[in-house]
């Protein structure tokens, strides 16, 4: 055989293999590694048993049923080997010294980093209250919270393996349900007294911020997370019925509406001087036609989002994902009056940040006042930031500084000195900076 007849076959095969190749399925490797993926789940973490409720010391029976379910909503994403978890739990918070137990079984778990775990509360006072100390609580409470731990772990992991590339897309709205609760009245002598009410005439960041999370062949949502700054405590120490409150009753008023798999993990905005417009009600009041003011409220605030959803049109596919952790410590007030205040031990609070492309994330440990957040949205380097509390720790109150010049209860139950609260900011934006300009 001639070497052009041998040239001709050789050309041939090849041509033949390329072919047979590019037919072939191309190994999940070969997806570019700046693709975003996410998967959402939900789980029912609704007790069982009866259960002592948190977040009022004069409540100590146990509940008497449950108004509405309670979830455990996870929402995962991952851009190349860089991953970020986002957990909204309906529950008042990681009180009891819960958040590194149950924080180090969803890590330990899942094979995750500290930093790329955001745990949060909604804040409901009308949840179990979580302990693992037998004696520091209910037997109930305590075979509740190691059962949540699981729950946590199971429904992470779901989300993990759901992975899916999607396109992310943010809106804003304002809501009017929160208000500040600051209420100015006077003492028996004359003078100004804060109390918790209703203080309208104070300006606060009402703002609904909402993050679609869609499939990115269809379009079709997968998630749904928003963000407002409010207690939920339009339910009191007079109620006994287990219920999600204003976030929760929002976050199931969306799922129902969407339908679908839609999982919506709602959070508590920088709201440790916002409650609801109505507060601390008795019980959820239906008599004549009455419309419960949780269920109003929550619906309100549901609708709120959909309305931003609806509106949102811009999209983005991309990375990176970054994230950090820190636990700083803050000036403390003095252990007693003589004690002088440089003398005080630190306070810590837990700071987690985190960025999808140029969406921002802070998670703080605490329940930051509302103009705290606002500074921390303001000062961000990124289009976007969400701020969360109850996030991966409970450290108490952190009110504004001028704030101790007026007192109230948030003033005096906080183990922070004034000044701590703007130290905050600084650090918090301060790590947006570094995530920002970080390289690989």
């Amino acid at each position: 055989m001639s070497h052009k007849a041998n040239q001709c076959i050789r050309q041939t095969v090849t041509a033949c293999l390329g072919a047979l190749c590019l037919s072939l399925p191309q190994p999940a490797s070969a997806a570019p590694e700046n693709v975003l993926r996410a998967g959402a789940a939900r789980m029912d973490i609704t007790p069982t048993q009866p259960v002592t409720l948190a977040g009022y010391a004069s409540r100590t029976n146990v509940s008497r049923g449950v108004h509405d379910p309670l979830s455990a909503r996870a929402i995962a994403f991952a851009c190349g080997d860089r991953k970020l978890v986002l957990v909204s739990l309906d529950n008042l918070g990681f009180y009891n010294n819960t958040a590194p137990p149950l924080r180090e079984a969803v890590l330990g778990g899942c094979g995750l980093e500290p930093s790329e775990l955001f745990l949060c509360a909604i804040h409901t006072h009308s949840a179990p209250n979580l302990t693992l100390n037998p004696d520091k609580g209910h037997p109930n409470n305590v075979a509740y919270t190691k059962w949540l731990q699981g729950k946590l772990v199971e429904v992470v992991r779901q989300a993990l393996d759901r992975l899916t590339p999607v396109q992310l897309g943010v809106g804003s709205g304002s809501s009017p349900v929160g208000v500040n609760r600051r209420e100015v009245t006077q003492d028996n002598t004359g003078k100004p007294r804060i109390v918790l009410g209703r203080n309208p005439w104070a300006m606060t960041d009402r703002e609904v911020q909402v993050l679609k999370v869609a499939r990115a062949e269809s379009h079709d949502p997968l998630a749904v997370i928003f963000d407002y700054p409010t207690h939920s405590t339009s339910l009191g120490p007079g109620n006994y019925m287990v219920s999600g409150d204003i976030h929760g009753l929002a976050a199931q008023f969306l799922e129902k509406y969407l339908g679908g798999d839609v999982v919506t993990p709602e959070f508590a905005g920088a709201s440790g001087n916002i409650d609801p417009w109505v507060r601390v009600l008795p019980d959820f009041r239906t008599t004549n036609g009455w419309v419960p003011e949780p269920v109003l409220m929550g619906t309100m605030l549901g609708e709120e989002v959909e309305r931003v959803l609806e509106g949102i049109k811009n999209s983005t596919a991309n990375g990176p994902i970054r994230t950090a952790f820190k636990t700083v410590g803050l000036p403390g007030k003095p252990g007693s009056e003589e004690q002088p205040a440089d003398a005080a031990r630190p306070a810590t609070i837990n700071i987690t940040v985190a960025r999808l492309g140029d969406i921002a994330f802070v998670g703080l440990g605490g329940e930051v006042f509302n103009e705290l957040g606002k500074a921390i949205k303001s000062g961000s380097p990124f289009r976007t930031t969400f701020v969360m509390t109850h996030c991966n720790g409970a450290a108490g109150y952190m009110p504004t500084r001028p704030s101790y010049d007026e007192g109230g209860y948030e003033v005096q139950s906080s183990p922070f000195a004034p000044g701590a609260g703007e130290q905050l900011v600084e650090e918090a934006t301060q790590m947006l900076h570094e995530l920002k300009d970080a390289k690989d």
